[in-house]
């Protein structure tokens, strides 16, 4: 289940199968929060094999989509 805050979802899977829907929702959830300031895009960050962020980011233009390996 991810973990959701105002500016994060922390997504965590244990198959291939689910982490499209998962991190697909996530992005979607924060999509209404950057919608509101339209400030914000959106960066998604893998941080371990199964552990995803979702996370708005001034770094990332307003209405776009990015990811990063960490």
């Amino acid at each position: 289940m991810p973990t959701a805050t105002e500016e994060y979802v922390d997504v965590r899977v244990t198959s291939a199968g689910e982490m499209e829907d998962r991190l697909n929702s996530a992005v979607q959830e924060l999509q209404v929060i950057a919608t509101r300031t339209r400030t914000h895009g959106i960066l998604v960050t893998r941080l371990n094999p199964g552990h995803f962020r979702v996370s708005l980011s001034d770094r990332v233009p307003f209405g776009l989509t990015r990811e990063l390996t960490s």
